[in-house]
């Protein structure tokens, strides 16, 4: 018994001594230091990620701009990487290109011009990077290929650089080109390259989700290694926790000096894919509501206390007990060092895997050497996850910390990140709570009379397929001289698989019992189609597949009613008698299983039978890639 008691007693020792020991991390520059660091950045695109970001009124949708961008205040991003838009859905909606035809340009569709203007405006110095992911049609030449024809492909991308600054004054600092292998989905590195310099050595060698990661190949090039799309995880806590650790691991495991996450702001429909994948989220602005998340207080650890430019000391690495460290100086005697400590469970990503690994308590040594041994004072911020209280507490200032002799020691729990820094600016912006969450509104309407729109698409409408414009008819001296036309006529170069319909999509995603109303107008001769839609129940990557309540009706003079985008099932059907350059008044009325339809105030057919789904958005569209008008667009839910 007395040696059992001994041998706990001694393990129990061996324990205790075990945790109080600190083990020491040198600080120092006399070796040389290590890679320049490029900066943190937010995505948006690749695709639609910011759509409803631009439906907010202000003074919330300033609020949101400052919380990603403003200096020293929140996220303060370093970088801002927008779609190139191609005309083509490319995750969660489509974004309209520059050139829909090879002798159509415009500067100012969409909504990236106006972010990178905003993002300038309050960060003068910030990067901005651009990327196609998709292109218009003619850029493939009949096919699903962009870069048979490298000259079209890179006049089209020049162009859209030139316009940044010919309309925008925007001087975009680096574009890309992503390769996929044809047929597939995977992504392979891709180069980066500045637009204002042509030697080698600024191109960048960059990777989607590396798992923070570099293969040896990619090192031996000695360029740049840039992240230049990461993240892409639910933005709770779990979420803060991933991003917290690749922002640290990704230069200590993969020297990587850029980390770029997708997306910026989760600014479109949370039933999308990828709901709430944004640093930050702000996807109801019909009320104004938004949410400052986890990530944008993880993001400001590094990115309030260094600048692109500073360097990564050779001296970092991973924790003893579990957890990374990173420094970094700007050589005129500033330090910052970000520790993190993030356990497995508690820092997944959405890809790659997570192989398993350990993370305990700990005490932690820094003793600073070289040029940074005078340093006698370091300002502290710490994030605390607390996943076990539920009580998390992100990017509070602490106590300053003295140095003796160049060493302090801090206490490192589970889940925790710190800054230790030279720099005295830093601060945790915030404005008053934004407004309460609430549905999308029951009673909507849009007349589409807006006769110098800010931006080139209606409120709200999220396009799935195809791109749908404000339009002024100038040959139509009727009411309906503002509406919103569908204005691609041929199939884009697509990214993931675009439907061979047109869509957009709008509302409440749990609406069951409602009612559409809108005026089409189909400008294809006895090809033409058009419809609207209710209970539609997907977008994005998956919209080919969509289910709901289809009325369509076409130019031959015929109808139909389906239960599929695709048209295949069909619930009902028969004459209209509508034709193309004619406007019609299509009613949709979705209530339990019942359907019922009017055109122009008259019914068309008899109740019919839908089963599935039992909820969806509302939606209008077209029957291929062609041109059509809408008007007077109406929704009144239960």
């Amino acid at each position: 018994m007395e040696q059992r008691v001994l041998a706990v007693a001694v393990l129990f020792l061996g324990w205790s001594l075990s945790f109080c020991l600190s083990q020491t991390y040198l600080l120092d520059d006399e070796e040389g230091l290590g890679r320049v660091f490029d900066g943190i950045g937010g995505l948006s695109g690749g695709g639609a990620t910011s759509r409803l970001l631009v439906n907010y009124a202000e003074p919330y949708r300033r609020q949101i701009l400052d919380y990603l961008f403003k200096p020293h205040f929140g996220a303060s991003l370093h970088i801002l990487k927008v779609e190139i838009g191609g005309d083509a859905q490319t995750t969660d909606g489509t974004e309209p290109s520059h050139m829909h035809y090879e002798n159509d340009e415009n500067y100012f569709r969409g909504y990236e011009w106006w972010l990178m203007k905003e993002a300038k405006k309050r960060n003068p110095n910030i990067t901005l990077i651009g990327l196609p992911w998709a292109f218009p049609g003619w850029v493939g030449h009949g096919k699903n290929w962009p870069y048979d024809y490298p000259d079209i492909t890179a006049a089209y991308v020049v162009n859209w650089i030139l316009g940044a600054k010919q309309y925008h004054d925007l001087d975009i600092q680096y574009v890309g080109v992503l390769l996929q292998v044809r047929n597939t989905k995977k992504l392979y590195n891709y180069i980066q390259c500045s637009v204002f310099r042509t030697d080698d050595y600024y191109c960048c060698t960059t990777a989607h989700y590396p798992g923070t990661n570099t293969v040896m190949e990619a090192v031996k090039t000695k360029k740049k290694l840039w992240s230049s799309e990461d993240y892409s995880t639910f933005n709770d806590e779990v979420g803060g926790g991933c991003w917290a650790r690749i922002l640290n691991q990704n230069y200590v495991n993969g020297l990587m000096t850029s980390t770029i996450s997708w997306n910026l702001v989760a600014s479109y429909y949370d039933e999308l894919p990828f709901g709430r994948d944004g640093l930050m989220t702000a996807e109801e602005p019909w009320s104004g509501n938004y949410v400052v998340e986890s990530p944008i207080w993880i993001t400001a650890h590094t990115t309030q206390f260094t600048q692109p430019g500073w360097t990564y000391l050779q001296t970092v690495g991973h924790l003893a007990q579990g957890g990374s460290y990173v420094a970094l100086t700007d050589g005129k005697g500033n330090l910052t060092v970000v520790i993190e400590t993030m356990t497995h469970d508690h820092s997944v990503c959405i890809r790659p895997p997570l192989p398993p690994f350990s993370v305990t308590s700990q005490n932690a040594t820094f003793q600073l050497k070289g040029s940074f041994a005078s340093i006698k004072e370091l300002q502290v911020w710490r994030s605390q996850f607390n996943f076990k209280t539920k009580k998390p507490l992100f990017f509070e200032k602490l106590t300053p910390l003295k140095l003796l002799d160049g060493s302090l020691t801090l206490n490192l729990a589970e889940d925790e990140v710190y800054t230790l820094t030279t720099i005295p600016t830093g601060q945790k912006g915030s404005y008053p709570d934004s407004p309460p969450s609430a549905r999308f509104p029951k009673v909507y309407k849009d007349n589409f009379n807006v006769p110098n729109p800010s931006f080139s698409e209606a409120p709200n409408f999220a396009d799935q397929t195809g791109v749908f414009e404000y339009y002024i008819n100038m040959t139509d001296p009727g009411p309906h001289v503002f509406t919103l036309r569908q204005v691609l006529t041929e199939r884009p170069v697509t990214w993931v698989a675009d439907a061979d319909q047109t869509i957009s999509v709008i509302g409440d995603y749990q609406w069951q019992n409602l009612t559409v109303v809108c005026d089409v107008f189909m400008e294809s001769i006895k090809t033409g189609g058009v419809f609207i839609a209710a209970r539609v129940d997907k977008g994005g990557q998956s919209v080919r597949s969509a289910k709901g309540v289809f009325f369509w009706v076409f130019a031959d003079g015929t109808y139909k009613v389906t239960n599929d985008l695709a048209g295949q099932t069909v619930l009902a059907e028969g004459q209209s008698g509508t034709r193309a350059y004619g406007w019609n008044t299509l009613s949709l009325t979705v209530e339990g299983q019942d359907v019922s339809g009017l055109l122009n105030g008259d019914p068309l057919w008899k109740k019919t039978v839908v089963l599935t789904p039992k909820n969806g958005w509302a939606a209008i569209g077209t029957h291929s890639f062609e041109l059509a008008q809408f008007d007077n667009f109406a929704v009144v839910a239960e």
